[in-house]
C-alpha cells in the first residue's frame, strides 16, 4: 500500500470532503487525513477467499440485524458524533465488515466502527493491513478485527478488551469463531480447493 502518488500529495492532509471530490479509480483510503492508493484489482485466490468467507457469514447473520458487507464501500469513523464530511479524515474500505446498528448504514456507506471486519492479505499490503489499519480499528473501537494470510496458512484474530487488542493466531483449518456475531467460519470447506499447496498441520507427534 503505497501513498497516493501524482495530484493527491503523499505529505498533504485530506478529509472526506476531499476524498468525494476524486474520481472512482484510482480507490484510496484515508487514515489520519492521509492519502493511501489501494492496490489494483485483487488476485482470483482474494476473491475466492472473500467470496467464501462472506457467504458463510451472511448465511449464519440471516434474519439477524447485523448485515455484512464487501468491498468497495466507504466506511467513515468520525473523531465526533456530529463531525461534517470536512472533518472526517479516516474512510476506509475493509474487504469484508459486519455491521450490527441499523444507525450506522446510509446510502453512502457506513459511518461510525462496524462490529467486525475482515481483511484478506496480499503481499503488498501486509504492513499496510497490520500495522496501520490495526492501530486505527483499534483506536476508533472496531470490536473484531481479522486478518487472513492465504499464503501463510493463518488467520490472526484481534479482539477488543476495552482497551487494546488482544491477539489470537489460528490456522486456516477446522473452524473459526467470532465472538461479537454468532457466526464460525469452516475453513475446510473451501480453503483446500482454494489453497490446495498450503503445508499440512504437523502431527502431534512432530512438535514434541
Amino acid at each position: 500500500m503505497n501513498c497516493a502518488p501524482q495530484r493527491i500529495k503523499p505529505e498533504a492532509r485530506y478529509t472526506y470532503a476531499d476524498y468525494l471530490t476524486w474520481p472512482d479509480t484510482p480507490r484510496y483510503e484515508l487514515i489520519d487525513g492521509k492519502a493511501y492508493a489501494m492496490a489494483a484489482a485483487p488476485s482470483v485466490r482474494h476473491q475466492d477467499v472473500v467470496l467464501q468467507v462472506v457467504r458463510q457469514i451472511a448465511n449464519q447473520l440471516d434474519n439477524t440485524a447485523c448485515r455484512p458487507f464487501v468491498a468497495p464501500l466507504d466506511v467513515r469513523l468520525p473523531k465526533h458524533p456530529n463531525d461534517r464530511d470536512q472533518d472526517t479524515d479516516h474512510v476506509v474500505q475493509p474487504d469484508i465488515l459486519v455491521v450490527c446498528d441499523p444507525n450506522k448504514i446510509d446510502e453512502r456507506g457506513v459511518v461510525g466502527a462496524p462490529d467486525w471486519i475482515i481483511e484478506i492479505l496480499s503481499p503488498g499490503s501486509a504492513s499496510y493491513d497490520q500495522i496501520t489499519k490495526r492501530a486505527l480499528y483499534e483506536r476508533v473501537g472496531v470490536r473484531e478485527y481479522w486478518v487472513i494470510h492465504p499464503i501463510d496458512g493463518m488467520v490472526f484474530i484481534y479482539r477488543h478488551n476495552g482497551v487494546r487488542y488482544d491477539t489470537d493466531i489460528q490456522s486456516l483449518r477446522g473452524q473459526s469463531c467470532a465472538s461479537v456475531v454468532p457466526v464460525c467460519i469452516e475453513w475446510d470447506q473451501f480453503i483446500p480447493v482454494i489453497l490446495p499447496d498450503l503445508p499440512p498441520l504437523p502431527s502431534e507427534d512432530e512438535l514434541i
